[in-house]
């Protein structure tokens, strides 16, 4: 196993957002975030020959993180098409050589069918835009339904939620942390250069039937996304 901060170095490569969409709450997740948390879940065992599902994943942050850390398999799925054609592109220039399928889908309504041990990995909308409050449980119920394992990245302050809803589902709150994000400006309404976010993350055992397996495929093998795209060889996800 490496080192959290040679996971962090290789992770600095990747690319964020290009047009990111506030609506969505795209933030890049920071390199040294994203190298904490797959290191942690791979010390516990929830990396290395499992199915990994980054949901949400941008341009691929924690997907790729994941794949650094000798996975079965990794699946990052998002609802922007352009973000995901960034993934492919951070990809390259990570140079894994894991399993890689990136799918064009809402990541609250995950196209998978489990049948085996899977760990999620996650950093959902916060929630902070209007109209868009407590965005993080849907991700939650997808991690509940999919996953045996279960990490995500939430607003600070929000323990006593993420306990409830687990205990609620039959899940136990196993571990818990701190994180910061350090975001750079990157909206109108944004007033500071730079601004640093207090955070926490949260591995979830989830209970029930494993989770995991394989993404939903056609009759060739294709993966596929709930309307039909198909990915290409490169994992990117094409009508």
């Amino acid at each position: 196993m490496g080192t959290k901060s040679a996971l962090e170095t290789q992770l600095a490569v990747v690319a964020g957002f290009e047009d990111p969409q506030a609506d969505l709450e795209q933030y890049p997740t920071p390199p040294e975030l994203a190298a904490h948390v797959v290191h942690v879940a791979d010390l516990n065992g929830d990396v290395e020959d499992r199915l990994v599902v980054d949901l949400g994943t941008g341009t691929g942050m924690l997907a790729l993180g994941a794949a650094l850390r000798g996975p079965a398999r990794v699946v990052g799925i998002d609802v922007d098409r352009t973000a995901l054609s960034t993934a492919v592109r951070n990809r390259r220039r990570v140079g894994t050589r894991a399993q890689i399928d990136w799918i064009h889908a809402d990541a609250t309504r995950a196209p998978l069918c489990p049948d085996g041990p899977t760990t999620v990995l996650m950093n959902p909308p916060f929630g902070a835009q209007r109209g868009n409050e407590h965005a993080d449980r849907a991700f939650l119920e997808t991690a509940a339904s999919i996953s045996t394992v279960s990490y995500s990245v939430h607003n600070a302050g929000s323990r006593e939620f993420v306990e409830s809803f687990a205990a609620d589902r039959g899940g136990d709150v196993t571990h818990a942390f701190r994180a910061t994000l350090a975001l750079e400006r990157q909206f109108d309404f944004h007033e500071a250069d730079a601004e640093e976010i207090d955070a926490e993350v949260y591995r979830i055992e989830w209970s029930g039937d494993d989770g995991g397996g394989d993404a939903t495929t056609d009759e060739n093998g294709a993966t596929t996304d709930e309307n039909g795209a198909t990915a290409d060889e490169d994992g990117a996800t094409t009508d």
